[in-house]
């Protein structure tokens, strides 16, 4: 069975993603690598939070249907959901917050203007 590494680039189906997959191949002519890419359909199986860009990995499978002969194996890595960048958004601000100015800063920065 064939296994390949790619990255989802639509989950707008019901049960069904599309893997993209990028491969180098070596121009004969020019010597030169250029990269192709090729989209495979896949089917979820069990897995229930797959969003784009997530990488997976696809294993062979028998026809499910005439383009989907693929199934998602694992997950590899995950892109952070919004809950995720709401969270870090909450601390960048306590990083980043303006610093707390004294009376005597107050006072000099007003009568300075």
């Amino acid at each position: 069975m064939k296994t390949i590494k790619g990255i989802i680039s639509s989950a707008k189906m019901q049960g069904t993603v599309t893997v993209i997959v990028h491969r180098h191949v070596f121009h004969p002519i020019y010597k030169k690598r250029f990269r192709r890419s090729k989209k495979f359909l896949a089917d979820v199986g069990t897995f229930t939070d797959i969003r784009e860009g997530d990488t997976v990995q696809i294993t062979e499978c028998r026809p499910l249907s005439k383009r989907k002969h693929f199934k998602i194996s694992d997950v590899l890595i995950r892109v952070p959901r919004v809950s995720e960048l709401k969270e870090e958004g909450g601390i960048e601000t306590v990083l980043h917050r303006e610093k707390k100015t004294s009376d005597k800063q107050k006072e000099v920065s007003s009568s300075q203007s």
